[in-house]
């Protein structure tokens, strides 16, 4: 059964920014942010208060979260993965935050360098301390559909960690198809097992399109009534675990197969490829977006 609406977290300016080699003005990455929101979406996250050291893109996380014109009704929350991060993010306004973990052992060790009993332990006072603020707090997980240094990763190691995240209080947990190995019957299967622990309705899909099955994979956790999906502008976001493969899936493609199906999404899809065209220029490519090619304008019009 197909939801009635979707709601997209448009996720461009952090993920689909963070691993670019050259520096992204802050400007830009504000003027993204805003552009964004106006094309109806109503959840754009902003950026990572993470140690510069480890993603030098977000080293001007502040300056981005306070630069913002917000617009009413649409979230900007923003990725803290420690308590030295959410006090930032506090302090600049931040009314969302997200803790990231991973139902990977190995990954997390090597992302964010501890076992993922360790990552919950962190995460915990994050959670709380937003919730003593009334500061919503969203969870993501790594690796949900294969690891990059362990390959497959069983489903219920996937649901122990979303039911810990759940239970914690994080009021969403963001599944994620890290290095985009999924493909439809596997997430049905993963999502299968974590909808035993945590409400669908509490759940969202986060798929990349390294082997082009992002698509076929969100059309099958639709149909299980999942009613939130990650996507970035123009497909921003390589996968770091693939060269040159595509990471994150573009929102104008899911906007474009959800219109398809009458599942409604607030989002005005011209516009938005035109926000896509618009931050590739910035970046020097072209969007990896399949619909933004086709709505390209034609020479010369």
């Amino acid at each position: 059964m197909f939801p009635a609406s979707v709601t997209i977290v448009e996720v461009g300016p952090r993920d689909g920014l963070q691993n670019e080699p050259q520096v992204i003005p802050t400007e830009t990455k504000i003027a993204l942010i805003e552009r964004l929101a106006a094309t109806g979406l109503p959840v754009v996250e902003a950026t990572a208060f993470v140690s510069p050291k480890w993603v030098p893109q977000m080293a001007d996380h502040d300056a981005v979260l306070r630069g913002i014109r917000r617009r009413p009704g649409v979230r900007y929350p923003v990725l803290t993965p420690n308590m030295k991060g959410f006090e930032a993010a506090a302090a600049a306004g931040a009314d969302e935050v997200a803790v990231f973990g991973a139902a990977s052992e190995s990954f997390s060790r090597k992302n964010i360098n501890c076992s993922i009993a360790e990552s919950l332990e962190r995460f915990a006072p994050v959670v709380e301390a937003a919730r003593q603020r009334g500061i919503r707090v969203r969870g993501y997980i790594s690796c949900v559909l294969g690891c990059p240094y362990e390959g497959e990763i069983a489903p219920k190691a996937v649901a122990d960690v979303a039911e810990a995240l759940y239970r914690m209080g994080c009021y969403e947990i963001s599944l994620g198809d890290t290095i985009g190995v999924g493909t439809p019957l596997k997430a049905k299967r993963m999502l299968e097992a974590v909808a035993e622990r945590v409400p669908i309705e509490k759940l969202a899909a986060h798929f990349h399109d390294t082997y082009g099955q992002a698509l076929a994979n969100l059309y099958a956790v639709l149909e299980m009534g999942l009613r939130t999906i990650d996507s970035s502008v123009a497909g921003l976001g390589g996968c770091p675990y693939a060269r040159g493969a595509s990471g994150n899936v573009a929102t104008e493609d899911v906007v474009y197969m959800l219109n398809g199906m009458g599942i409604e999404t607030g989002v005005d899809l011209q516009a938005l490829a035109e926000v896509g065209r618009w931050i590739c220029q910035q970046l020097g490519r072209e969007p990896a977006s399949k619909v933004a090619q086709a709505l390209r304008p034609a020479a010369g019009a």
